[in-house]
């Protein structure tokens, strides 16, 4: 079979359909002098040669493997520094890796669980799968992604420990809906000298009181100590990379408390963790 015609020259829109770019792009080349101006035809347009279209395969390769146009150039010219350049190539591709693994295991996760629960670390939703469907509630969720981002996957899974009491123990789990309704109802008609709020701060107190005497006696703490020794990560990080501290984190989170919620907020902490020099005395609830 006869070879076809070939060309010693061809035009810009050929040369981009070869090297699987654009004419739009091999003009950019052009303008940034990554590619030499070929010679032009009689009718003024640019024909392009050999030598041109092994250059331009090259930076098609290059720029197609994520290295700069800058870094094309330089690798060219045989510039000093170019090692450099790919040495946080090769850094970057590595993280922007990481950063697919995790959300591949994210999405495992999720559809494994088959509920949001999987959207949060493994170290968290790992204590939670074995609950019965409806014992977490969307609530219980929404804390766990709170506290997750501010303290980290194991102050999330120190939370944890809660929801699987509460979800094992029905009697504390009325007690603490009685008591989330109660709370909702501190709006802006109740004023923060409401007596009732000192009562409702004295409920939650021993409730708390009773939440932490089960979750020690179901030994779910001990299965946390020796990654609580180990630290745990620090808090969510803000655009940009930097890290948030807990009490920064927290201030960035709105919470639309009126002034009674706030009092019984502040009576409960008052109650759960009175002032002491040693740190010994009980809640006074």
């Amino acid at each position: 079979m006869p070879l076809p015609a070939i060309p010693r020259r061809v035009k810009i829109g050929d040369a981009a359909a070869f090297a699987g770019t654009t004419p739009r792009a091999i003009r950019h080349y052009h303008a940034i002098g990554l590619l030499a101006e070929p010679e032009r035809g009689g009718d003024d347009r640019r024909r392009y040669a050999y030598g041109d279209m092994i250059r331009l395969l090259w930076i098609r390769r290059m720029a197609d493997a994520g290295v700069s146009l800058e870094d094309i150039r330089a690798g060219f010219e045989g510039a000093a520094g170019i090692e450099q350049s790919l040495a946080r190539l090769e850094e970057s591709l590595t993280s922007k890796a990481a950063a697919i693994e995790a959300q591949r295991a994210a999405v495992h996760r999720l559809r494994k669980v088959g509920s949001p629960l999987g959207l949060l670390s493994p170290l968290v939703s790992g204590r939670l799968h074995d609950l019965a469907p409806g014992a977490l509630r969307p609530a219980d969720l929404d804390a766990l992604l709170v506290t997750e981002r501010i303290f980290g996957s194991l102050g999330a899974a120190v939370q944890a420990n809660r929801f699987i009491v509460l979800a094992t123990h029905p009697e504390l789990r009325a007690e603490e809906d009685r008591l989330a309704e109660a709370e909702a109802a501190l709006d802006d008609t109740v004023s923060p000298d409401d007596p009732r709020i000192d009562h409702l701060a004295a409920r939650r107190c021993a409730h708390e009181t009773a939440l932490g005497v089960a979750i020690d006696g179901s030994g779910l703490d001990e299965a946390l100590d020796g990654l609580l020794d180990q630290g745990d990560e620090p808090a969510g990080e803000q655009e940009g990379g930097e890290r948030m501290s807990p009490m920064q984190a927290i201030g960035r989170m709105p919470y639309d408390f009126a002034p009674a919620r706030i009092r019984y907020e502040e009576r409960v902490i008052e109650l759960l963790h009175p002032a002491d020099q040693d740190g010994d005395t009980p809640p006074t609830c």
